[in-house]
């Protein structure tokens, strides 16, 4: 029998803030899972601590809503356990890149087959406004009233530096971009670390509108698309990006330089990910910045199951 979205809502009454950006990626989040013709008997959502971490007791599958930090250690043990399970990793700024940096890092350079969605506010929102491993320098929270002296950390490097072999970007005021980026880290083969900018109206509202609100996106969001040019500016491209001796140069598009002369998304391109990621200012991008195949982390063949070790006596044989 095929299945809606509303297959996939619990009855759960949904409990964030009225305006968070977590309804609309809780919404496309479960477009996605009835599009790609997910089963609820074998998907498993694993959230650590959060706003972002609530989504498991909203979603019409198994959940698991673990400690702080740790969404990627029990993934791990699960899908181990169990591979022909569908798993998904539902974490934030601070779940996955402070307490639980260590545990990501891990899951990402192992590559473990499992999505890994990143809800990135730049800010502490369940604790109430304090600052984050990604709030920018001079950040003013409540944990930091003179401003922020820490550099953020930039969980799109942080991902290729560790290892993962799908790193993307969305946001949660671009559904069908979001849709899209779901269904691509989902069928992904290998650690997926998808980055999705979703606004804190509360704590720290419109962190994000330079690249999620129409007046201004055209001018500061570039949307990937492999085996195209890397352009902004519109339906009519202003501006595109050269590699020039080894780094991004942003030029503007026309008689001096065209289309033809830009530079062309390769997402198996590591080194020119790693450029992408690092734009900081006015351009970020989005879309699909790394992709590559590796083997994935699984348990060797002839592994016995767990249930099978629990049950197979007192003592065991060491060979």
């Amino acid at each position: 029998m095929e299945l809606s979205a509303k297959d996939f809502q619990s009855p759960e009454e949904v409990r964030w803030c009225p305006g968070c950006g977590d309804y609309s990626v809780l919404k496309q989040f479960t477009e996605v899972l009835a599009s790609t013709g997910a089963d609820p008997n074998r998907t498993v959502v694993v959230s650590g601590i959060g706003c972002s971490s609530r989504l498991p007791y909203y979603v019409d599958t198994y959940g698991i809503h673990s400690l702080h930090g740790r969404a990627p250690a029990v993934a791990t043990g699960i899908k181990l356990a169990n591979p022909n399970l569908d798993v998904w990793i539902i974490t934030g700024d601070g779940d996955a890149l402070s307490i639980g940096g260590n545990h990501l890092i891990h899951a990402l350079r192992r590559n473990l087959n499992v999505p890994i969605l990143l809800f990135n506010n730049e800010i502490y929102g369940l604790t109430k406004g304090q600052y984050s491993p990604t709030s920018r320098a001079g950040q003013v929270t409540k944990s930091t009233p003179r401003g922020s002296v820490d550099q953020p950390l930039n969980p799109l490097t942080l991902a290729l530096g560790a290892g993962a072999t799908w790193v993307g970007r969305s946001m949660d005021r671009n559904p069908a971009h979001l849709r899209a980026q779901l269904a691509a880290s989902q069928a992904h083969q290998g650690s997926a670390l998808l980055e999705i900018y979703q606004n804190c109206n509360v704590f720290h509202d419109g962190a994000f509108e330079a690249w999620t609100e129409k007046s201004s996106q055209a001018a500061h969001a570039i949307f990937l698309e492999p085996g195209r040019p890397i352009s902004w500016g519109g339906a009519e491209p202003t501006h595109a990006l050269a590699w020039n001796g080894g780094r991004p140069e942003v030029r503007v598009l026309g008689a001096d330089f065209g289309l033809a002369d830009a530079w062309v998304h390769d997402p198996a391109d590591r080194i020119k990910a790693f450029a992408l990621a690092e734009l900081e200012g006015v351009l970020r991008p989005f879309g699909v910045l790394y992709s590559a195949d590796r083997p994935i982390f699984s348990l060797p063949s002839g592994t016995r199951s767990l249930n099978d070790v629990l049950h197979s006596g007192r003592t065991w044989t060491v060979e």
